[in-house]
C-alpha cells in the first residue's frame, strides 16, 4: 500500500544508543521503516534521562546507527539529573519545555507519536499540533513504577501505589492525584496497545480516556539470510532464555526447572541485578550456563539453534518481543501462561505452562519429540509472517492514521 509522504515526530524518553530495554529499540525500528517508505522522520529523546540512569561504569554514548535521513533531537538541559527528577515529580518537562515546544509547535508535523514519555513529561502533549498517538509500551499510565509488579514480588491486581512506590524506592508522584493525567490524555487522538491483554489491563486498572485504544502488535524486522557456515553456539542441545536478569522476568523459574530437568542445557543470555543470585541458585550445575550480554547477531544465532526459547516472566508484559523474534526464525517458544503470552502463542508457534509440573512436561515433550518440535517451528514462522512483520504493522499503522484525519474521525469512546 502506498501513502503520500508524511512528516512524523516520534517522542520518547530513551532512544538507541541512549537507551535501556526494548521500547527504545521498537521506536528506532519504526523510525527506520517509516524513512524507508519515504516519510520524513524526526526523533526527540531525553539525553539527561539516559545520562542520569546509566551505570557509572557504562561508557558514554555517541552517535546514532539507525538511518542517516532521520533527524535527531537529544534533549540535554545542562542541569543533569535535576531535569528527569523534576519531570518525574511534576509530570511536566520543566527544563525541556522550550526545546519541546520549539520542535513540536513549529515543524509542521502530520503525526506526533509519543512512546515512553515518563521522563519527557506528560504536558508535552500540549505542544502537538498534529494527529497525536500514544503507544502503551509499558503500564506507566496506570502504574507509577511502570510494570504492575506489586511490592517487587507479584503481579499487581489491586493498586496500592504509594506504598508500592516507597517499597521500590521511588518518590511518590503527587501529580497523579490532581487530575493532570486525565486532562492531558484527552489530547491524544488514539492509543496503540501492542496486545489485546494490554488494552484490557489498562482499562481494568482505571485508565479513562475518550479516544480509542487500538490493538496493533509490535513488529520484528524480517530475518536476514542465515550465514554459511552457521555453527551452533553450544555443543549439546539447549533451551534458551534471552532478556534482562530481573525478578519480574522469572529467570529463577527457569533455573529451578533445569535443576530438575538435566537432559538438555539451559543457556541464559543477558545481564541484570539478579545475575549473582541466579548463579548461586544454579549451584554450579554444569548444564546451566550464564552467557552474559551478546550482540544481536549472536543472540539470533543462539535462537536459530535452540530447541525452544523460554519466556518465564512472572509479571505482566505488554507484548512478548522475544516470542516474535524467536518465531521469526522458526524457533518454538515455551511461555508462562500470563499476560499477553497466551494470545500470542494461541496454539501456534509454541506451548504455554501454568505450573512447575506443566513446565517439566513441556520441556520433556519438546526435547523428546523432534517431529512435534518441527511442526511447532513451522507454525512459529507462519505466525510471524501473519502477525509481526514490518509490512503488517505499518499497514495497520497507516490505516489508523487515515481514520484520524479530521474528515474521518468516527471513533466512539472506549472508556
Amino acid at each position: 500500500m502506498s501513502h503520500r509522504p508524511l512528516r512524523f515526530c516520534l517522542v520518547t524518553t530513551f532512544y538507541p544508543p541512549y537507551s535501556f530495554g526494548g521500547d527504545g529499540i521498537l521506536v528506532e525500528r519504526l523510525a527506520v521503516e517509516l524513512v524507508a517508505q519515504g516519510h520524513h522522520v524526526e526523533v526527540v529523546h531525553c539525553g539527561d534521562a539516559y545520562n542520569s540512569l546509566r551505570s557509572s561504569t557504562a561508557p558514554a554514548r555517541d552517535g546514532y546507527q539507525d538511518h542517516p535521513a532521520i533527524v535527531h533531537h537529544r534533549l540535554e538541559s545542562g542541569v543533569g539529573f535535576l531535569s528527569p527528577l523534576l519531570t518525574q515529580q511534576t509530570g511536566r518537562p520543566v527544563f525541556k519545555t522550550r526545546a519541546l515546544q520549539r520542535i513540536l509547535d513549529t515543524s509542521g508535523f502530520d503525526v506526533v507519536h509519543f512512546h515512553n514519555m515518563s521522563l519527557i513529561g506528560l504536558t508535552a502533549l500540549r505542544f502537538s499540533r498534529a494527529i497525536t498517538l500514544y503507544t502503551l509500551h509499558e503500564h506507566w499510565l496506570v502504574c507509577p513504577t511502570h510494570v504492575l509488579w506489586r511490592f517487587n514480588r507479584e503481579p499487581c491486581e489491586r493498586q496500592r501505589c504509594t506504598a508500592c512506590q516507597l517499597h521500590a524506592r521511588r518518590p511518590p508522584q503527587l501529580w497523579r492525584h490532581t487530575g493532570l493525567l486525565e486532562r492531558e490524555l484527552q489530547r491524544v487522538h488514539a492509543f496503540i496497545a501492542p496486545s489485546e491483554f494490554t488494552r484490557t489491563k489498562h482499562l481494568e486498572m482505571g485508565l479513562r480516556v475518550s479516544s480509542p485504544i487500538v490493538h496493533i502488535p509490535n513488529f520484528m524486522p524480517l530475518p536476514q539470510a542465515v550465514p554459511v557456515p552457521d555453527p551452533a553456539p553450544h555443543m549439546s542441545p539447549y533451551f534458551l532464555y534471552v532478556g534482562r536478569l530481573e525478578r519480574i522476568k522469572g529467570v529463577h523459574v527457569a533455573v529451578d526447572a533445569f535443576k530438575r530437568f538435566t537432559k538438555a542445557a539451559l543457556l541464559v543470555v543477558g545481564d541484570g541485578s539478579e545475575m549473582a543470585a541466579l548463579k548461586a541458585q544454579a549451584g554450579g550445575q554444569s548444564h546451566i550456563h550464564f552467557v552474559g550480554r551478546l550482540p544481536f547477531a549472536d543472540v539470533e544465532r543462539h535462537m536459530r539453534h535452540a530447541l525452544a526459547v523460554i519466556v518465564p516472566s512472572v509479571g505482566f508484559e505488554t507484548f512478548g518481543n522475544i516470542i516474535a523474534e524467536a518465531n521469526a526464525w522458526g524457533t518454538p517458544v515455551i511461555a508462562h501462561r500470563l499476560g499477553p503470552f497466551p494470545e500470542m502463542i494461541d496454539g501456534r508457534g509454541g506451548m504455554t505452562y501454568g505450573s512447575e509440573q506443566e513446565l517439566q512436561d513441556v520441556l520433556n515433550r519438546l526435547y523428546q519429540d523432534s517431529a512435534y518440535r518441527s511442526i511447532l517451528g513451522e507454525r512459529a514462522r507462519d505466525a510471524y509472517l501473519a502477525r509481526w512483520t514490518p509490512q503488517r504493522h505499518l499497514s495497520q499503522y497507516h490505516e489508523l492514521i487515515t481514520t484520524l484525519q479530521p474528515e474521518n474521525r468516527t471513533f466512539a469512546s472506549h472508556s
